[in-house]
């Protein structure tokens, strides 16, 4: 189990960048704020007027099971030469995290966690609560020619500043490949490479996620995604994982 967790927890998943939670529950229950709260500023000898309330929204998240079921002969479990114990935790770990990853994309919520980009997708300058805004390339399944810069800055500025602080690029390797050759009216690439051995590269400063599940680059498709996934996607799971032996089947 300990295999498991600790590649789960390294996998190029969204996990890394979203809102991780331990539960013992069926079910994890989160508080969305519609409103702001209101405040203002008090004197010491003044009154204080009551403020403004916000509108909450209480949110459940199912938990579901992932499981899987390799067999192995005794004989190839008594080869003291091959330790088959840790070679299936690993290849189950890696299937773990290859479910797993895709379902925090595209997940339809039955059965699995529900993908962001299963939400509605519409212009973010009419965007509405429950839905995703998009900026668009300005070309049909490609970027704008000549413009390919402008749509990551106008995708960047279209987040609020307090998302932008810590919000992350998410794409696969195909669109980084694309977005790497992008340069700025100076002729400076947009994309730099981590400094250190593990850091992420980074697009205008902010951290980028491979996460090869999202789409290709194509006509209406969401290729690329920019956010504060730690505040917008929440994943709930239990803090222990069980194996079960059967040794008679």
């Amino acid at each position: 189990s300990d295999t498991i967790a600790t590649v789960l927890k390294s996998s190029a998943s969204l996990r890394s960048i979203a809102n991780v939670v331990n539960v013992e529950a069926t079910a994890f229950e989160v508080l969305v704020d519609h409103t702001e709260m209101g405040s203002g500023w008090a004197t010491e000898t003044g009154s204080t007027v009551e403020t403004d309330t916000p509108q909450f929204e209480r949110i459940s998240i199912p938990l579901h099971e992932l499981s899987a079921l390799p067999k192995a002969s005794q004989r190839l479990l008594d080869d003291a030469a091959f330790d088959v114990d840790s070679w299936l935790a690993t290849r189950i770990a890696n299937k773990f995290a290859t479910a797993e990853a895709a379902s925090f994309i595209s997940g339809d919520g039955i059965d699995k966690p529900k993908g962001f980009l299963t939400h509605a997708s519409i212009d973010d300058a009419t965007w509405a609560w429950g839905s995703l805004g998009y900026v668009a390339t300005g070309a049909d399944g490609e970027f704008a020619s000549g413009a390919a810069a402008e749509s990551i800055v106008d995708l960047v500025y279209a987040l609020g500043a307090r998302y932008r602080a810590n919000a992350a690029f998410t794409m696969n390797s195909k669109t980084a490949g694309a977005v790497r050759k992008m340069k700025d009216a100076d002729g400076r690439f947009l994309w730099s490479d981590g400094l250190a051995a593990g850091e992420p590269a980074r697009l205008m400063g902010y951290p980028v996620l491979i996460a090869e599940d999202m789409p290709d680059i194509a006509s209406d498709a969401t290729a690329i995604a920019f956010g504060d996934f730690n505040k917008d996607y929440t994943i709930a799971e239990r803090p222990d994982m069980r194996i079960l032996r059967d040794p008679f089947s």
